[in-house]
């Protein structure tokens, strides 16, 4: 017995040997770093690389937590279904009194679960949307030099379930960030690092993290089926579809307009090829395979290639069309949708992401009774950047109904006092 006895108090001593040795090795020093104009640059620089915009205006996103507690956040209603074993509970962030819990699916009075609930959200959500959180109230940003390259300090002084933790941030050139270093109150080891390379992309059109690596033993964080989405804005975009006859507009093969009496429009929708017209050019567009393209001058076909030509025609098409059947294109790829309160009314924010001619445009759609859109405020990017907040409103108005069915507009008026017309709208099959 006395030797089984030197045998533990042996492995005991060598086990804090390790421990200490691997303290010493590992730790790491808390770096300082600079705060101001340079490090709140670097910080706004990785929110928009992560699309901090569409986060801000998502309503539900889901997640799992290492397969144990669950949450559907309803981000916008400030509250949060966390359930984990045969328990459930309701927060509401800005209304506790309405905080609900359920074990084995019965209501019961409970403040430790709810205080267990609300400890799992705020530790588990970090690692959902840490990147996001860098502006928020009672955190510090400090610009630090990594490996000869800057990152980004940032310091929780207050909120949250540990407040005083710091975590520095690694981005790439981009501004997106690959991985980060802790230095934590619940891990006594400074300069612990997480990876964040696992990126999912969402419906709501930001990306979310799948699963994190830390260097501590290789352990893993696994983020479950993480979605993101926004099911209320989804539902008012199909209202203004069915309410132009979206149907009819896909089925419809041949779609004819001007664009301000300056150019003319013959777009072969089926196929999609445009014949695109203005003063003594015409153009025979194919826009999936620009190669094919052929240049008219006077009605002569134009032996050289007559690339210029072809790519104006190519951007007067992409300008020219969106002012006719842009409600149309409310669910193509690349479009993110939130919805607005404007005038006690429902509105549709529609922001493009990429494709077409300037990616970053947005547009807040206002519609009548009957949600067909009457008029839409534009934000666009180019505006925004030089400080131009403001939407500029421009009517849709005319609204015909084409011998193929489909709801299409034939005039636009601006706030200036200055007016659009489709000229003849047809569409037929």
């Amino acid at each position: 017995m006395k030797n089984f006895f030197k045998f533990i108090l042996l492995l005991l001593v060598l086990l804090i040997a390790f421990v200490g040795i691997y303290y010493v090795v590992n730790n790491e020093k808390l770096p300082e770093g600079k705060q101001g104009v340079e490090a709140d640059a670097l910080a706004t620089k990785m929110l928009s690389a992560i699309n901090n915009e569409a986060f801000k205006n998502t309503e539900v996103i889901e997640w799992s937590f290492r397969g144990v507690h669950n949450y559907k956040w309803y981000k916008q209603q400030e509250r949060v279904s966390v359930s984990w074993d045969n328990n459930w509970v309701e927060l509401f962030f800005k209304n506790p009194d309405k905080n609900k819990v359920f074990i084995d699916g019965k209501e019961v009075n409970n403040p430790a679960l709810i205080k267990t609930a609300t400890d799992f959200f705020n530790n588990d959500s970090f690692w959902l949307v840490a990147p996001h959180k860098v502006f928020d109230n009672g955190v510090e940003r400090s610009l630090v030099k990594h490996n000869d390259k800057d990152a980004l300090m940032v310091t929780y002084t207050s909120g949250g379930t540990t407040p005083g933790d710091s975590y520095l941030w690694i981005l790439d050139e981009n501004g997106f960030p690959t991985d980060y270093k802790m230095w934590t109150k619940i891990i006594p080891i400074g300069g612990v690092s997480a990876t964040w390379s696992d990126w999912k992309t969402t419906e709501a059109g930001f990306k979310l993290p799948t699963k994190h690596t830390l260097s501590l033993f290789g352990m893993e964080l696994n983020m479950g089926e993480v979605k993101a989405s926004n099911p209320n804005a989804d539902n008012l975009a199909n209202e203004i579809l069915k309410a132009i006859n979206h149907e009819a507009y896909k089925k419809t093969n041949t779609i004819e307009w001007s664009f301000a009496g300056r150019r003319n429009y013959k777009w072969d929708k089926k196929n999609h090829i445009v014949e695109v017209s203005w003063d003594t050019t015409k153009v025979i567009l194919h826009p999936n395979n620009l190669e094919k393209s052929a240049v008219f001058f006077n009605d002569k076909n134009s032996s050289s290639k007559n690339t210029e030509t072809i790519k104006k025609a190519e951007s007067l098409f992409n300008n020219d069309s969106f002012w006719l059947v842009a409600p149309h294109k409310l669910f193509e790829d690349g479009i993110i949708r939130t919805t607005e309160n404007i005038d006690n009314k429902q509105a549709l924010r529609v922001t493009y992401t990429t494709g077409g001619s300037t990616p970053g445009d947005s547009y807040v759609w206002l519609l009548d009774e009957n949600n067909v859109p009457k008029s839409y405020l534009m934000y666009l990017k180019s505006r925004v950047q030089k400080g131009n907040t403001e939407g500029m409103p421009a009517t849709w108005e005319d609204w015909i109904t084409t011998e193929s069915g489909a709801l299409l507009p034939t005039n636009h008026s601006f706030g200036n006092g200055g007016k659009l017309s489709m000229g003849t709208v047809k569409g037929y099959n």
